[in-house]
């Protein structure tokens, strides 16, 4: 007869490379203290509904702590044949402290255990995400603090489009974090959540209380379907979803960063410590931190996807599928940790090459916008403005210079309006600083946008 937990009905033991492809105990057994603590708080419900004595209770629980504290000092040896963090766990308890380690599975199932887990475990590392998120945000913030009148080349379609300061741009990835740091603490009225007591799929005949285990493990909401408690992965699907949007954002800054470095640009420098070198060209700084962030947004959508498919078709309600849902969700939370303070690093870090943006927004075309608006101005109509514009710079173009070297002759040979006063409304500064709508580049709306980001964190 096979001697695992499950193998009453069993005849024969599994073969070792079977137990070895079956067990989850190589990546579950991060979830050891949530297992425990899980396991400590039903142990007391089950105390207090006189389950179990008060003395088996105590026994249970010292047990329980004695195997925290020899994982935590590294005396803790895990076996592929006990499977997961929950039955080795059990496994060990029973060594301790003998047959009262077996009650503690009273009126619950591996199902509704792994399911607390794992709540426990995304709600604890969510909150861990966010602390992280604020933290890059509030280094973005002091980062356009202090360069508020830096002025930049602004892109779209990756061609230079009209200048504006450098904090009204780093500030937008101030605002992508915000969007996702609302998305993971919404998140977390799903998280939260406790299906401890729904047993393997439709509760139990032991009279338990949900409501006690539910507010000694600090979950702010219960299920009301049993076989919903065991069978809902919705939660780490929205966790994926978070977290891979969240990599996109850090990826699209990353691409900016690795732009903004090269000897084309040269914007910004990054700091030593967060580059690398070449092992044959000895001049190169390469930004390798900012691309793997960008290589690891691709990882975490293919861990969403990965669990989008492992759901699509299962019937109610565990299935052994289920086991995993852990491995792409641990990764994408190590990941996403571990590339929020890369990139806190690189910005708390970065140095700003101030006179090569001034240079650039000085010898280019971004003011083209500024000169349409001036004739509009003076009661052209706009699309008459920007072929009058499009002309102009198509002849600075040929000649080799830029707008603010056009003689004015030449400005009024294009339209008789233009006066003297162009040159100073051409100049990169005035550029950005008649933009007063509210949310724009100009320096006072900066200023105020920044007032209203510090409001939010």
């Amino acid at each position: 007869m096979s001697k695992k937990a499950w193998g009453g009905r069993f005849q024969e033991d599994s073969i070792s490379w079977v137990e070895e492809f079956n067990a989850s105990i190589h990546f579950d057994k991060v979830l050891i203290e949530e297992d425990i603590n899980g396991s400590i708080a039903h142990a007391n419900m089950l105390a207090a509904q006189n389950i179990i004595t008060e003395e088996e209770n105590s026994l249970i629980k010292d047990g329980l702590m004695s195997i925290l504290d020899d994982y935590n000092n590294n005396k803790l040896v895990f076996s592929v044949s006990e499977e997961d963090i929950h039955m080795n766990v059990e496994a060990k308890l029973i060594e301790k402290i003998g047959a009262a380690g077996g009650k503690l599975h009273t009126a619950r199932s591996r199902n509704d255990q792994v399911a607390t887990d794992m709540h426990l475990y995304v709600k604890k590392e969510v909150k861990t995400v966010i602390e992280s998120i604020e933290l890059l945000q509030q280094t973005i913030i002091e980062l356009a603090e202090n360069h508020i009148g830096v002025i930049m080349p602004g892109y779209t379609h990756l061609q230079r489009a009209q200048p504006i300061l450098f904090s009204h741009h780093i500030l937008t990835y101030f605002w992508m974090l915000e969007r996702d740091k609302s998305r993971f603490n919404d998140a977390l009225k799903r998280i939260d959540v406790s299906p401890l007591g729904a047993g393997a799929i439709s509760g139990t005949t032991f009279n338990i209380d949900r409501f006690q285990t539910k507010d000694e493990l600090g979950f702010s909401g219960i299920y009301h379907n049993s076989m919903d408690a065991v069978s809902d992965r919705d939660y780490i699907v929205e966790t994926l979803a978070n977290i891979s949007l969240s990599m996109v954002h850090l990826s699209r800054l990353s691409e900016e960063l690795i732009f903004w470095t090269t000897d084309e640009a040269n914007f910004v420098t990054l700091s030593d410590a967060f580059t690398t070198g070449s092992s044959m060209m000895p001049q190169k700084k390469n930004p390798d931190m900012a691309e793997l962030i960008r290589g690891k947004s691709g990882r975490t959508a293919g861990h969403l996807m990965s669990m989008l498919m492992l759901l699509k078709g299962l019937p109610l309600t565990y299935n052994k599928d289920m086991q995993e849902d852990k491995e792409g969700l641990f990764d994408s939370l190590t990941t996403i940790k571990g590339s929020l303070k890369i990139m806190n690093g690189m910005l708390e870090t970065l140095t700003i090459n101030e006179e090569v943006l001034e240079e650039a927004v000085t010898e280019d075309f971004s003011n083209a916008t500024e000169l349409a608006d001036y004739l509009v101005a003076k009661g052209i109509p706009f699309r008459d403005s920007h072929e009058i514009v499009g002309k102009l710079v198509l002849s600075c173009i040929n000649k080799g210079i830029y707008l603010k070297d056009l003689p004015l002759p030449e400005f009024k040979a294009a339209s008789n309006v233009i006066e003297e006063d162009i040159y100073s409304i051409l100049s990169p500064q005035v550029v950005v600083n008649r933009r007063i709508s509210y949310g724009s580049t100009g320096t006072e709306s900066v200023k105020q946008q920044l007032e209203v980001a510090k409001n939010h964190m």
